[in-house]
């Protein structure tokens, strides 16, 4: 005998203005950028810990999933992405954090979000960006003795790089 169940889910959406408000509330000096498809928020290097807590135990809208974090190298600076969720209600926001090119730093998330572990290796291995207190901050896809990060503007590959 097959049983079908059939699960209801009641989700909540909130508007971006909403999400905006709820997050300025928590973080005053946040920016907004709603041109998007999801609420993108800016926030300083030296708050993101801080505002990382705040939005993973914010009531009513806790981001308590981080499904996605990259880093994008703009030549004069990185910024760090980070997609969060909250599982309650579906909604999503992007959290962007601009970093030094030479001394790119950042407080590790993964005591928040334990998907940031490996996520801050990679990106760690890729482009060269030191996550603070990180328990574990090693290469992940690449040999301990490989030199350089391959996913700078500026790296540069002598055996595999194609000149155009």
């Amino acid at each position: 005998m097959i049983e079908l169940i059939i699960w209801k889910t009641d989700y909540t959406y909130m508007s971006k203005e909403e999400i905006k408000t709820a997050i300025s509330e928590l973080l005053p000096t946040a920016v907004f950028d709603e041109t998007g498809e999801w609420l993108n928020v800016q926030i300083e290097a030296g708050e993101w810990k801080d505002a990382a807590l705040k939005l993973r135990s914010l009531a009513g809208l806790s981001f308590n999933f981080l499904f996605c974090l990259t880093c994008v190298d703009w030549k004069t600076h990185f910024t760090m992405v980070y997609h969060l969720r909250a599982t309650a209600s579906l909604d999503d926001i992007v959290v962007k954090v601009k970093l030094d090119r030479e001394k790119p730093e950042i407080a590790t998330v993964s005591d928040i979000w334990r998907t940031a572990e490996l996520l801050e290796r990679e990106v760690y291995d890729l482009f060269g960006v030191i996550f603070l207190e990180h328990p574990d901050l090693r290469r992940l896809l690449l040999t301990d003795d490989w030199v350089g990060y391959p996913l700078r503007k500026d790296y540069e590959d002598p055996i595999n790089m194609i000149k155009l």
